[in-house]
C-alpha cells in the first residue's frame, strides 16, 4: 500500500473562462461557473493532495461525488479549492473539499476516488471498444 494518511492536503486554482461557464458546458443557462467546471476543481485539488506520493504505474480514479454549488462566480473570477483526505479504507480514498472565489465559499463537497493501476485499468477500458 502507499503511504497515505488522513491529513493530507491539495490545491488547485484557476480563472473563470467563457468555456467553463453554465451555459457553455450547457448545464444552465447562465454565464457564470458552471457545476461540471467546480467539480473539476474540485477533484484537481484532490488528485494534488496525491500527486507526490503515488508511484508512476498507479494513478486514483473518481467513483463517488456529493457536491453543494453554493454560490456564483461570473467570467475572469478566481477561484481555487482545497482538498483534505480524511479516510482511506483499502484503495478508496475519501476527500473532503471546499471551493471558493474572491467574494466566499462557492461549494463543498465529499469525493472518493480509488487507486488503480494504470495498464490494467485501461486494458479493461479498452475492451469495451469505440
Amino acid at each position: 500500500m502507499h503511504p497515505l494518511t488522513p491529513g493530507r492536503r491539495g490545491r488547485a486554482e484557476r480563472t473563470v473562462t467563457p468555456s467553463q461557464t453554465a451555459v457553455a458546458l450547457g448545464s444552465g443557462s447562465l454565464p457564470v461557473l458552471g457545476t461540471p467546471a467546480l467539480l473539476a476543481l474540485m477533484e484537481a485539488a484532490a488528485v494534488d493532495a496525491l500527486a507526490a506520493l503515488l508511484p508512476p504505474e498507479t494513478t486514483s480514479v473518481g467513483i463517488y461525488v456529493e457536491l453543494r454549488h453554493l454560490a456564483a462566480t461570473p467570467v475572469g473570477g478566481r477561484v481555487r479549492a482545497e482538498a483534505t483526505l480524511t479516510a482511506v479504507e483499502g484503495r478508496t480514498l475519501t476527500f473532503e473539499i471546499s471551493a471558493y472565489d474572491a467574494q466566499e465559499q462557492i461549494g463543498q463537497a465529499l469525493h472518493r476516488r480509488v487507486l488503480v493501476e494504470n495498464e490494467r485499468f485501461m486494458r479493461r477500458v479498452e475492451g469495451k471498444g469505440a
